[in-house]
């Protein structure tokens, strides 16, 4: 597995061309299963290939059991300099619901290692609308995490997954989940009272105080490339080593025995490659975009799409009028975001700009869009 990830980020980072990686991210799955050797061996590799600046932020998601506590202090000597640890939740009742194999003391360990050995750089992981949960309980368990975490929270809403235990229990009617009027309350409630703790909230999900933002992720919501190394991973970039100008979404094979034969055999596991046309790129742009409290400056869009601006594409439609007048969404000289009520809204939101960018786009005849918008931040990933 080492060798194949060594491989695979050898040959990505040469297809791609870039000369400077800004951030890395180890994360999905259970990364601090793996040995730091092997989190040491990666990122050697990305050194040899391009220029990893010492101030680079790396970061590893850990799994807050003893185990993952014990080798905090031989992945910082690896090179990651950013921890983000997976609590959940302080309820050891709820933990064994979610199957997950620590304990609420254990979690609180690991926060107090982690804060140790990268003081203002470790996020916390916390789960709401779990199964008989109430906006009291919630409340009350938000406000004990806040006293032991460190400079950023990520929140995210239970979702059941097929196939998980928690999932058939709820099918069978042994386990009820919060309705959602009562999780819409829960997220205003964790809003409110993370601003409350000084935490300025820069997207739907994270929250952070004194800057401590998550810069790797920062990357995926501005739109910029980047590439994904692993069975299962996703990365957005522009091939140029096949003299290509257009940029990719490109998928690797998930499972890990296919992977790695796959990468023994060519170099990388990339099972599918899909040609992001103007379009498709603004979409994504849009998308990931509205996800931040800051929106999408005039700019930022301007990278993308030269010839159609924020307020040619958005400012003359009914709908999107409607969510100007109600006070969910701002278009202004700054760009084009959510209010603090829109952001809570933004699924419901996102529809209505996503069918008048199509409709715009078109109407509009694009001249040599292929090269527009699409090599931007060649050089950084």
């Amino acid at each position: 597995m080492t060798d194949c990830l060594q491989w695979e980020t050898e040959t990505l980072l040469q297809l791609s061309q870039v000369s400077c990686i800004t951030s890395v991210f180890f994360g999905g799955g259970t990364p601090s299963l793996a040995r730091p050797s092997t989190i040491a061996t990666i990122l050697e590799t990305v050194s040899r290939q391009v220029n990893l600046p010492d101030e680079a932020e790396v970061t590893l998601e850990v799994n807050p059991t003893p185990v993952g506590m014990s080798k905090l202090e031989d992945y910082c000597s690896a090179g990651v300099n950013r921890f983000s640890i997976g609590v959940q939740t302080l309820q050891d009742d709820d933990l064994k619901i979610l199957g997950r194999d620590h304990s609420s003391h254990q979690a609180l360990k690991t926060i107090e290692e982690a804060q140790r050995l990268c003081p203002g750089r470790v996020s916390v992981d916390v789960m709401f609308g779990r199964p008989r949960q109430s906006v009291e309980s919630w409340e009350n368990e938000l406000s004990e995490l806040l006293r032991a975490c460190d400079d950023h929270v990520s929140l995210y809403q239970l979702t059941l997954e097929r196939g998980t235990q928690l999932f058939k229990q709820v099918q069978q009617g042994e386990v009820t989940m919060p309705a959602d009027d009562v999780t819409a309350e829960m997220y205003r409630c964790a809003r409110r009272t993370l601003h409350q703790r000084g935490f300025l909230q820069y997207e739907v999900s994270n929250f952070a105080r004194n800057n401590a933002v998550g810069h790797h992720n920062m990357s995926y919501w501005k739109g910029r490339q980047y590439i994904g190394v692993g069975p299962g991973a996703h990365g957005r970039f522009v091939p140029l080593g096949e003299g290509g100008v257009v940029r990719e979404a490109r998928t690797q094979t998930l499972e890990p025995d296919v992977w790695i034969r796959e990468v023994q055999q060519r170099g990388h596991g990339t099972r599918r490659r899909i040609q992001l046309g103007h379009l498709e790129l603004l979409e994504e742009v849009l998308v990931m975009g509205m996800r931040m409290t800051e929106g999408i400056n005039h700019k930022h869009w301007e990278l993308f799409s030269p010839q159609l601006c924020l307020h040619e594409v958005f400012g003359t439609s009914t709908d999107v009028r409607e969510l100007l007048q109600n006070g969910q969404l701002i278009l202004d000289d700054r760009g084009l975001r959510c209010s603090w009520d829109g952001l809570a809204l933004l699924d419901s939101i996102l529809p209505a700009l996503l069918v008048e960018l199509e409709t715009k786009i078109l109407q509009k005849p694009q001249r040599d869009q292929s090269a527009n918008g699409q090599t931007q931040k060649t050089s950084n990933s």
